[in-house]
């Protein structure tokens, strides 16, 4: 069973899965499913090389009436989900979908931290099995988790109190702040993402950096494939490269490799 605090899903809400399927199996060696059976919900598994990595969201009529946005979410596991739902209402955040059950895969609920970033609290249904959907090298893998807020020092407190997840380090950026690198149980110290303050009129959310095995070959598939890179490619501290993207629907995701050609 993954810790408390730690990320055990990520999910592409999309108008287009179809779409979505071409870009993101090119760029991040994917095998999304194909399109379900007609009758259900439009919900299909992102497969990398050694499992799930994830899945796809269609965004049916009702819910775009209702404001739903493509975007990408990530599910944080948790030892109980109503009792982090009440504490995230305490501590001043919103709920934006009520506690409920998927049987067979689990309990969960989506809410936003109090400066309104959202995410998904879940407890799977199966005792004892651990999600494999983050990997810090694992290729076709989320290797790094970023949250760009309004306030980072709000956010560090609000996500270390509820979650565990512990402020492990930081590098200065001169006038933007320090990005603050974050563990959680999972890790066990290492790593697994960072929270920053957002520079004037950026945008904010979490966002996910996949791995994969060269960044220049990925540029050249999000060119190719109706995506655009936003910047980058750049190395950062580590030897790692990496570059942020906006998918043929202008949703934001993160590209890092450990080379580039």
């Amino acid at each position: 069973m993954n810790a408390h605090g730690s990320w055990i899903w990520y999910e592409l809400i999309t108008a287009d899965a179809a779409k979505a399927k071409a870009f993101y199996d090119a760029v991040c060696g994917w095998n999304i499913d194909a399109e379900p059976a007609p009758g259900g919900m439009d919900y299909r598994m992102i497969n990398a090389a050694d499992g799930q990595a994830g899945g796809v969201m269609q965004l049916n009529a009702d819910m775009i009436a209702g404001g739903a946005k493509p975007t990408w979410l990530g599910y944080l596991g948790v030892d109980d989900v109503d009792a982090s739902v009440a504490a995230v209402v305490e501590a001043g955040g919103q709920v934006h979908l009520p506690a409920f059950d998927i049987p067979g895969v689990g309990r969960l609920a989506m809410v936003s931290d109090p400066q309104g970033m959202p995410f998904y609290v879940m407890r799977g249904a199966t005792e004892g099995a651990t999600s494999t959907a983050y990997q810090r090298m694992g290729f076709g893998h989320v290797s790094w988790n970023e949250l760009r807020t309004t306030d980072d020092a709000a956010a560090l407190d609000f996500y270390g109190r509820l979650f565990a997840i512990e402020k492990v380090g930081s590098m200065p950026m001169g006038e933007m702040g320090d990005y603050s690198f974050i563990a959680n149980g999972d890790s066990k110290g290492e790593a697994v993402g960072a929270v920053m303050k957002a520079p004037p009129g950026a945008p904010t959310g979490w966002g996910f950096y996949v791995r994969v095995p060269d960044i220049t070959e990925a540029q050249q598939k999000v060119e190719a494939s109706g995506g655009k890179v936003v910047m980058g490619p750049h190395q950062v501290p580590g030897g790692e490269w990496v570059i942020s993207i906006v998918d043929p629907e202008g949703v934001a995701c993160g590209i890092v490799s450990p080379n580039k050609n």
